[in-house]
């Protein structure tokens, strides 16, 4: 059933197979077929798109979905777009459920804020507007001179929790960091549960240390400003012993991110969470990348079930670790692409949700 005004069109802007998936599901609940466009790689791997329709004033939603080849989906999103700019279509909103180099938005040392250059590259190639899920930092949105919907993942996993995992109401919601203890209040709060924190982990790539803040030279150098003025170093930061703030013993602990993606960190978690008197330990995030390595870790590790979302496929994992699940975020893209299209009010699918979520 066609539950949107005439003059849409959806197009899928990824070459593989196996990321359509989620575009297909959109469009089947907006009851519309996917608009023509073939999108390839020639033999000099310069990637090509040829839309086959017509998409004078329309309005236009391009849907991209991340591949292990991050940079040609970037290329086949940005040309596709420009395709569409150059034939007129009189609005463009891309639809990227997971938006990539979003782990980069900060400056480290002598780096760049790659963010900021993707989302400039987009708002350039011609998009006036952005849908996306649960940006790695939600300052990401400033980075962008469009309007940005930042839509939230959440309410699927506390649905799965509350429906799929027994005696949730034995569970405690688990950060793997103090990074990640606001992601983890909000979900205890919201299922009236129990919060518990790791803290002194290893050092990873989100810390402080990298931050370009400590660009500076650790050693004291004489005549920068004046000889007799000694700047005051900052002390460097140790890393305590592995402590758990919180009661996991004898208890379901669910721990939450936004990201999965080398799984190290979780794996080293659940062993720590095992050791304090956990019985059974989920994992829960939005975006599920799992690179390299990361289903047969899964698969040996202390972790018994990892529950993502379907922003990034991930078929091929899932195939080899039993242990992953999923859970379909189609219904609120489909639901903010016709809300949109028609011209309605997005503030109903931002209901309940606070400046910290």
């Amino acid at each position: 059933m066609d539950h949107t005004k005439g003059g849409l069109v959806i197009f899928s802007a990824n070459s593989h197979p196996t990321s359509r998936e989620l575009c297909k599901r959109i469009s089947e609940r907006l009851g519309v077929e996917l608009g023509k466009v073939q999108v390839y790689q020639e033999a000099n791997r310069e990637t090509r798109v040829q839309i086959q329709e017509s998409v004078r004033g329309k309005d236009v939603f391009v849907i991209q979905t991340m591949s292990k080849d991050v940079n040609t989906t970037i290329m086949e999103m940005l040309i596709l777009v420009y395709a569409c700019r150059t034939s007129c279509a009189r609005s463009i909103t891309g639809v990227l459920p997971y938006f990539p180099y979003s782990k980069q938005c900060k400056m480290r040392k002598r780096g760049s804020i790659v963010t900021k250059l993707v989302a400039s590259m987009m708002c350039k190639a011609g998009l006036t507007h952005l849908i996306t899920m649960d940006l790695h930092q939600k300052e990401i949105q400033g980075f962008f001179n469009i309007p940005v919907d930042n839509l939230r993942a959440s309410p699927f996993l506390l649905q799965y929790i509350q429906e799929e995992i027994p005696d949730y109401r034995n569970a405690v919601i688990v950060a793997k960091s103090p990074a990640s203890a606001k992601r983890a209040q909000s979900f205890a709060e919201r299922l009236r549960l129990g919060l518990a924190v790791i803290h002194g982990e290893a050092q990873d790539a989100e810390s402080d240390q990298v931050d370009g803040r400590h660009s500076p030279p650790t050693v004291k150098t004489t005549g920068a400003i004046h000889p007799s003025m000694d700047i005051p170093l900052l002390i460097p930061k140790e890393k305590p012993p592995i402590t758990v703030v919180g009661d996991v013993g004898g208890r379901i602990a669910i721990i939450v991110d936004d990201i999965i993606d080398d799984v190290d960190s979780f794996v080293a978690a659940a062993e720590t969470l095992k050791e304090r008197g956990a019985y059974k330990i989920f994992v829960m995030a939005t975006h599920g990348i799992l690179s390299s390595d990361a289903p047969r870790l899964i698969e040996e590790s202390a972790i018994d079930e990892v529950v993502v979302t379907n922003t990034i496929p991930h078929e091929l994992q899932k195939l080899q670790c039993s242990k992953i699940k999923t859970v379909d975020i189609s219904m609120i893209l489909s639901e903010a692409i016709r809300r949109i299209h028609n011209g309605e009010s997005m503030s109903y699918l931002f209901r309940n949700i606070g400046v910290d979520d």
